[in-house]
């Protein structure tokens, strides 16, 4: 017969726990432990306290840094587990020195951060700048798009919106006349009708209070675009995973050992993003004793969706060594060239069938006498519009006679779609800003710009990587632009805190 260990339940044990113990050296929360403590200026958070005569003592600042930056390190976000953590694992016991935060001072602590958080950003800056950390040679800039908490379902225009309210109003009403007309219902029945009236009308009320103290949202080109209920500062935004209601967090890498110099989030395309990416960079440098002029001349990479003519003039007035490639760049490269799934610069599968080949402008003749371009088939095309201007583009327009089109036996050579009616040309004859387009172009078309750009790769996409997969970074849970920025912020430190943990010695 087995014979077991006996065991008791209501029998007591004494644990010694040592909170210093359990922080040790070489591990990462230790090296948090060591940042906190000694190298992170925390007296900017004195002036939110006002308990020195009266009122309960609070939890010191340096103790719920540490909690929610271990945290977010082991990919915890929520602050309701973060309270969790703090009674039943024993090194975020250590941490907080047992102290036992709350969730909703968790919370509180990190959406109020605004005014700190720039200067606990520097400070583990400067600690990198210290342990020589950063290259200064190379720096990469891209954006990476999360959902917020807020619901896509209720984003709309101001007309969407009240057309929404009122069908949430006639669905309130239906509801309220199904519950009088049964009057002889179960009371199981009654409090579902209840509970239905109770929602529909508190979600009636939400959208009256919101289109009444707010104001519709104008795009660039002063069209109405959507507003969110919930969080009226998020977006809708398409990704890879399809469209959400979230924030684009930019970061600006360095390359040496992928320190972030700065961190924070942009509107929802990523080329206006660079901008204030430089602006806030250039703060941050200046914060840690660097010159203004510190980016002059330093190597700058970032991919097509920051190619813009105000972003190519920006780092031209910044003089940065840029490479921002255009869209069609990996058309122009023959490396691509030589594979079938890379023609026309696409990623795409290879296909039996042959598209039919259509007639370029090359293929059109000029005629000086005639001041008109002769088609393949020998039909003119006049000029009807002289000096149009597409951003950096000044072009004339040649038109064909649409009774020429339609009775040409290389109609369907020449003409985009069947329905067409007739084929013009769009001619180059000045550009505004020839210097910047083309000069990019051909530096990113060099052997060494290829190289250059491609490094851009090993820099920043490993970084969003590592917060994303390793830190489980896949939303935000505050609401409010300032206060998502806050926690991008915080995910920022708790990378670079990594670095300085694997790169770095802290004493």
């Amino acid at each position: 017969m087995a014979r077991y260990k006996p065991y008791k339940y209501d029998q007591m044990v004494l644990v010694p726990l040592s909170f210093q113990a359990q922080l040790e050296p070489g591990s990462f929360e230790y090296t948090l432990n060591e940042l906190v403590e000694h190298h992170l200026d925390l007296s900017v958070f004195e002036a939110r306290y006002q308990n020195d005569r009266t009122g309960a003592r609070a939890i010191h600042p340096k103790l719920l840094l540490k909690v929610i930056l271990f945290a977010y390190s082991r990919g915890i976000i929520s602050s309701r587990q973060i309270e969790r953590a703090c009674r039943e694992n024993v090194l975020f016991m250590a941490l907080s020195g047992g102290c036992h935060p709350d969730h909703s001072t968790l919370a509180h602590f990190v959406s109020s951060m605004q005014k700190e958080i720039e200067s606990l950003f520097t400070n583990i800056l400067l600690v990198c700048e210290e342990l020589h950390l950063l290259g200064g040679t190379h720096f990469s800039l891209d954006g990476v798009k999360l959902p917020s908490s807020a619901s896509k379902q209720w984003s709309g225009t101001f007309k969407e919106l009240k057309k929404k309210r009122n069908k949430l109003k006639a669905k309130l009403q239906q509801v309220i006349h199904e519950h009088i007309r049964q009057d002889k219902i179960s009371n199981a029945e009654t409090h579902k009708h209840q509970h239905q009236e109770q929602q529909l009308l508190q979600q009636v009320e939400r959208l009256n209070e919101f289109l009444q103290e707010e104001e519709p949202k104008f795009g660039k080109r002063q069209k109405e675009i959507q507003s969110n209920v919930t969080d009226n500062e998020s977006a809708k935004m398409p990704t890879s995973h399809g469209v959400i209601q979230g924030y684009n967090a930019q970061a600006l890498v360095d390359e040496k050992h992928q320190i972030i110099v700065h961190a924070q989030t942009g509107g929802s395309q990523d080329h206006d993003n660079l901008d204030p990416m430089l602006k806030g960079a250039k703060q941050n440098m200046q914060a840690i004793g660097k010159q203004p002029d510190y980016f002059q001349g330093k190597q700058f990479t970032a991919d097509s969706n920051y190619y813009c003519l105000a972003n190519l003039a920006l780092c031209q007035t910044e003089q940065l060594d840029a490479y921002i490639p255009d869209i069609q760049f990996r058309k122009r490269d023959p490396h691509f060239l030589e594979q079938p799934r890379f023609k026309n610069g696409i990623h795409r599968k290879t296909r039996s069938t042959k598209r039919e080949t259509k007639f370029t402008d090359d293929d059109f003749r000029f005629d000086a006498f005639r001041q008109a371009y002769v088609c393949p088939h020998g039909k003119l095309l006049q000029r009807g519009a002289r000096s149009q201007r597409n951003r950096y583009r000044v072009y004339d327009i040649y038109r064909a006679r649409p009774q020429d089109c339609a009775t040409c036996p290389l109609r369907s050579h020449c003409l985009s779609k069947p329905t067409t009616s007739h084929r013009f040309l769009s001619i180059e004859v000045g550009s505004l800003q020839p210097n910047l387009i083309e000069h990019m172009k051909s530096r990113i078309d060099t052997t060494e710009g290829r190289k250059i750009y491609a490094r851009r790769l090993a820099i920043v996409e490993p970084v969003f990587a590592n917060l994303r997969i390793q830190k489980r970074l896949d939303h935000f849970t505050l609401r409010s632009k300032a206060k998502v920025d806050v926690q991008w912020k915080l995910f920022a430190l708790v990378h670079n805190i990594g670095k300085i943990h694997r790169y770095g010695r802290v004493h």
